[in-house]
């Protein structure tokens, strides 16, 4: 690691093999990077949610979402980053064998819709997150946001050899009257390098 960084952005030193990590909600490290931590696969799939009163459906009054994610620290160094549930981290790093090379993009899968149980559905537009992080002073690399009805949109991008972090707050803008139901949809992250 070399140079003074914001919280959410660090500078690393180049390194073989060339290696990226995306963590989106709980993810798995052996140890912290900044201590020789190796990063690890984790299946886990997080949810986030919210309960809309009866007497709230539909009155433009966005409903803050919470998340069953237990990660609220930095794999980088153990820093308390996010405070959960009502924030989900999203971050890692992208490190190269060598020089400079063109970013690494994460992207989101996203259905056209939630549904329910009988078939309704929500626009998955419906949702939209801020993005922060404990001791910030600066922009995000993974800013703030709608979703899209459907397809593939891009939600940041991790320059070669850095470590990038953010904390998401979900809210559900609730200015619609769906049937009652509980809506569920699943939302896939990818990271690619070049």
């Amino acid at each position: 690691m070399s140079g003074p960084a914001a919280a959410y952005t660090l500078t690393l030193a180049p390194a073989s093999p060339k290696t990226i990590y995306l963590q989106v909600g709980v993810g798995s490290f052996t140890g912290n990077y900044n201590a020789g931590g190796q990063p690890g696969n984790n299946t886990t799939v997080n949810n986030v949610s919210t309960t809309v009163a009866a007497s709230a459906v539909g009155n433009g009054t966005p409903q803050p979402m919470t998340t069953d994610s237990t990660a609220s620290k930095s794999f980088l160094d153990g820093y308390a980053f996010c405070n959960v549930p009502g924030q989900l981290y999203i971050g890692g790093y992208y490190r190269t064998a060598g020089g400079t090379t063109a970013a690494a993009q994460v992207t989101a899968t996203v259905p056209t819709a939630l549904t329910n149980a009988t078939g309704d559905t929500i626009p998955f537009s419906k949702i939209q997150w801020t993005s922060s992080g404990n001791g910030d002073n600066g922009a995000e690399p993974f800013p703030a946001g709608t979703f899209v009805n459907g397809g593939v949109q891009n939600v940041g991008a991790m320059a070669s050899n850095t470590w990038n972090e953010s904390c998401w707050t979900f809210s559900y803008l609730n200015n619609t009257v769906p049937s009652a139901g509980t809506y569920t949809g699943v939302v896939r992250y990818t990271m690619s390098s070049p």
